[in-house]
């Protein structure tokens, strides 16, 4: 008898058994309790390390722990396997991101084997594959087709080295997180979003079901929600037009004494054309895109801004205000323009003091007043009473709140509004190695969904993997050329950079597909999302 334990020949042994006996594959059965035990998937980086084994193993636990108490468990394995590390390597190892991805597999495949855990291989799933992602892809187009994904321009994390969009998280630190000596810039470019906000009520309503979950995670999940009740208010700009802001303090309104866009706000630059500080505030914002944005909005970060040379009028006074860019406002929260009111924000009050901008005092603490604005040594943002505000003196915060909501809708100069922090879910990557996005581009139809018979749109293999000049699906012409399918004319297929111009088609009157904005009589096809579909393809103008 063996005096130790050969863990090498009794491990393969029972494996090899159980390999045999097909042990861990699963069949319906209805007399069984049924139990689902998923991991996360892997990413094929190259092999298994400690962080895999840790958590396969305590899910193997689990699995083996309902199928000894009778439960007809499906323990699965698969690979998360597109992403942008397989094109780094291919850079670096001069391999073909397909190719590293397969061996990768192959090799972490046989890791899990050895290891022994219950898995029912015969259900293994690879996300790169093309039975797999036509799934990806026929539910983007039902995301599309109701709404819910959509294309817009937004400022994103760029890294000139990699030639690709970055997320927040790649970004840390303001470097690239592959190439620490590469700065994170923001650049705009429009991109592919799926529309989560849609759903933020009720995510956060239902919160409350999870009574199993620590209560410090669902505090962290309503701040990443960020619900915030108040008003929106137009600022008329003397040049025409007007700047939408939102506040949680609508009481405050008339100690509005400037206003501050993010740099990255449409009209930080535009603003300021033709006017003398036109040079400054180029400068200002481009130093800003390449800020960390988690300094930039840190309390303790010193207040910067530059004045763009416009101004606008506050909407209650009538006041004519400055207009400011600053680095404190990111334009992803609200509408990236605020309402300064320096006497009742801290950030408002250290950047008026450092620029000598008026601070007016319009909420007086119960018992306590203050002093004048340029007195003041912080900011007071708690409630109180109403003062310095025409009509809405002696009311409470809590009214004022309500008489200017009331005031501005009535002017129609804004309303009551709802904002939530959580944004939309940006998806699309400017690089080769992902699912491709089933939408075409017709110079007449404008944005057209593949048709789900013609899934999946195959990503195709043979394609040059280069850094320079985005995704390299855009010079691979078999691919990108193609017939548009309401129509029939040359069209493109959608390789995440945008080609052409952008045509909005023209539906006619009872077409179930289009929408009417508030306040308009402007019909657009499926909202404002600028996509058509082939249902709608025959009521075109």
């Amino acid at each position: 008898m063996p005096s130790g334990y050969d863990c090498d020949a009794i491990e393969k042994k029972w494996q090899r058994r159980w390999d045999e006996r097909r042990s861990f594959a699963v069949t319906e059965d209805p007399t069984r309790p049924k139990y689902y035990c998923l991991e996360m998937y892997p990413y094929p980086s190259g092999k298994i390390h400690m962080g895999h084994v840790r958590n396969y193993s305590i899910g193997d636990v689990v699995a083996r722990y309902f199928t000894m108490r009778g439960f007809n468990v499906l323990h699965p394995m698969g690979w998360d396997a597109f992403g942008f590390p397989a094109e780094n390597a291919a850079f670096e190892h001069g391999v073909h991101p397909a190719t590293w991805t397969k061996d990768n597999i192959a090799y972490m495949r046989a890791q899990l084997r050895r290891m022994g855990f219950s898995y029912d291989w015969e259900r293994e799933v690879t996300c790169c594959e093309p039975d797999y992602y036509r799934w990806n892809q026929w539910f983007f187009l039902k995301l599309l087709e109701r709404g819910l994904a959509y294309r817009k321009k937004a400022p994103v994390n760029w890294c000139e080295r990699c030639q690709s969009v970055l997320s927040n998280e790649q970004a840390e630190g303001g470097v690239c997180w592959r190439h620490t000596d590469t700065p994170v810039i923001q650049k705009e470019l429009e991109q592919w979003f799926l529309k989560i906000t849609a759903y933020a009520e009720e995510l956060l309503r239902d919160l409350e079901r999870l009574t199993g979950w620590p209560e410090r995670v669902r505090v962290m999940q309503r701040n990443w929600i960020g619900k915030s009740v108040g008003a929106e208010a137009e600022f008329s700009l003397e040049a025409g037009g007007a700047i939408r802001i939102f506040t949680t303090r609508p009481d405050t309104l008339y100690g509005a004494t400037f206003m501050v866009l993010a740099p990255e706000h449409p009209l930080a630059l535009s603003l300021s054309a033709g006017t003398p500080e036109q040079a400054n505030v180029a400068s200002f914002v481009e130093r800003m895109r390449r800020a960390e944005r988690a300094v930039r909005v840190d309390a303790t970060t010193e207040k910067e801004g530059v004045f763009t040379g416009a101004y606008a009028l506050n909407p209650l006074t009538h006041e004519r205000i400055p207009i400011w860019v600053a680095n404190f406002i990111l334009m992803e929260y609200g509408t990236g323009a605020i309402m300064a009111v320096p006497a009742h924000d801290q950030r408002d009050f250290e950047m008026a003091r450092k620029y000598g901008l008026p601070i007016r005092v319009v909420i007086q603490p119960m018992g306590e007043p203050l002093p004048e604005g340029d007195c003041l040594e912080a900011a007071y943002e708690g409630d109180g009473q109403m003062v310095n505000s025409a009509s809405c003196n002696g009311m409470s915060s809590q009214e004022g709140i309500l008489a200017v909501g009331d005031s501005l809708e009535e002017q129609g100069i804004g309303k009551r509004a709802v904002n939530y922090r959580i944004r939309d879910w940006l998806i699309s990557r400017q690089r080769y190695w992902g699912t491709p996005i089933p939408v075409i581009y017709c110079e007449v139809c404008g944005v057209v969904p593949v048709p789900e018979r013609d899934l999946p749109v195959i990503l195709p293999q043979d394609v040059a993997i280069t850094l320079s000049g985005g995704s390299p699906l855009a010079r691979v012409e078999r691919f990108v050329q193609v017939a548009c399918p309401a129509c029939g004319r040359p069209a493109r297929r959608e390789t995440t950079r945008r080609r052409g111009r952008w045509i909005r088609p023209r539906c006619r009157p009872g077409c179930p597909w289009t929408s009417t904005s508030e306040g308009s009589s402007t019909r657009s096809c499926i909202s404002s999302t600028r996509v058509s579909l082939p249902r709608c393809a025959a009521t075109w103008a």
